[in-house]
């Protein structure tokens, strides 16, 4: 029995650490963001008063947020799809004994490792109207040039093209692994039964993949909710909000526009907003997910 209590505050002290940093950084800021949206923004001469649900109305009527939170849905959908299918082209490519296998894996992974302010400017670059490698390579065909961040109708796809490349490879990554722990056995009986690459895929390794795509998802659709940065960098959410994401908005309205409750009632919405997701996802896929 002492044993047993002497493991138990063994382990309770070895995860306190962490604990008190994921209190500190995560649920206090949450509970206090959930605190904070009921209460006025405080002035110079006036203090903080009690407002109950009235910031919540105001998301209501605010036509600016319902821009940005379709901008995300249309992210969302631009993104987590296409990254997800790339991600795991690539690892089916990289875990082939390929030439050049270890700087083809290289080559798709490095867009992770770089930091998104970088790689937003590297595609500042690419999207430059005219000079950029985009509209370089658009004219060989006789394409006119195209102000791609400037421009409703294409500055949210351009923001989508970059996120998806910066996001496949890390996806690659558990994908890969996952590949390499499925038995080399089951390739061979597949082999001697006649089955294609596809169908060996779709029928075995997909399957087989589930789990892992299970926690790519979940990642991929927290990502696509909370992408700012590059936003920042490359278009400050123009022209006209075309490119307002829920997380910019928020920022604008608290570090901008200083409106601090108001921003902790947009941050409250995102979080049952993303909780919503999460949970749909765990109570629906994971039911079709094969762990053995």
């Amino acid at each position: 029995m002492k044993k047993s209590h002497s493991d138990a505050l063994i382990g309770w002290g070895l995860m306190a650490p962490a604990m008190l940093f994921l209190i500190a950084f995560t649920h206090w800021p949450a509970i206090a963001s959930i605190i904070e949206s009921v209460y006025s923004t405080p002035r110079a001469r006036r203090p903080s008063s009690f407002v109950g649900l009235d910031n919540y109305e105001q998301i209501l009527a605010d036509p600016v947020f319902w821009q940005s939170f379709t901008n995300n849905l249309w992210f969302a959908v631009g993104t987590i799809p296409a990254s997800i299918f790339l991600a795991i082209l690539m690892a089916l490519w990289v875990n082939d004994r390929i030439p050049g296998r270890t700087f083809a894996r290289m080559a798709y992974f490095t867009p992770t490792v770089l930091p998104m302010i970088a790689v937003a400017n590297i595609w500042l670059f690419f999207f430059t109207p005219q000079y950029g490698l985009l509209d370089q390579v658009m004219g060989l065909i006789g394409r006119p040039a195209t102000n791609w961040l400037g421009t409703k109708d294409t500055a949210l796809w351009a923001v989508i093209m970059v996120a998806v490349w910066k996001e496949a490879g890390f996806f690659m990554i558990f994908y890969l692994a996952a590949l390499q722990g499925i038995s080399p056995v089951l390739a061979e009986a597949a082999s001697l039964e006649g089955a294609s690459r596809w169908t060996f895929f779709r029928r075995v390794q997909f399957p087989l993949l589930m789990p892992t795509t299970l926690f790519v998802l979940i990642n991929a659709v927290i990502n696509a909710f909370r992408m700012v940065d590059h936003i920042i960098v490359m278009t400050r959410g123009g022209p006209d909000n075309a490119t307002s994401l829920l997380l910019f908005y928020i920022y604008q309205v608290g570090f901008n526009f200083w409106d601090t409750a108001y921003a902790a009632a947009l941050t409250v919405f995102m979080l049952v907003l993303l909780a919503g997701a999460a949970a749909i996802q765990y109570g629906w896929l994971e039911r079709k997910v094969h762990y053995s």
